[in-house]
């Protein structure tokens, strides 16, 4: 299966994503609690893909979801970021795609939710 980055400022979240993705077969090998953090470690570590929390709090104007896309695409073209995101954040939605991210779970997460972002990425 698929190497994954778990990205969100809330440990209790970042806990329930890595149970529900391990449960279903990927090897979580890295957590960041702020996009400072998921960009350092996405260029030493390089994961199949990322979870990003879309709103946290900037640090060094990476800080927030959308802001660390923008870095992680300027890493690797080809990087797969789902972002993480409440309803009624349309607008920060349309933000993250256009920045690069390649798809996005609402709020709560789930194992469907994951399943069905996780393929369309083409890492089942």
């Amino acid at each position: 299966m698929a190497t994954a980055m778990i990205v969100d400022d809330t440990r209790i979240m970042r806990m329930n994503i890595r149970r529900i993705l391990e449960k279903l077969g990927h090897q979580v090998i890295a957590e960041a609690q702020n996009g400072d953090e998921a960009v350092m470690l996405y260029e030493t570590l390089k994961p199949d893909f990322v979870t990003m929390d879309i709103q946290m709090p900037s640090i060094n104007n990476s800080g927030d979801g959308i802001s660390a896309v923008q870095s992680i695409r300027k890493i690797d073209t080809n990087a797969k970021v789902v972002m993480i995101t409440s309803y009624g954040e349309q607008a920060k939605i349309i933000r993250a795609i256009q920045s690069g991210a390649s798809n996005y779970v609402l709020k709560p997460v789930d194992e469907a939710k994951m399943i069905t972002v996780i393929k369309k990425l083409g890492l089942n």
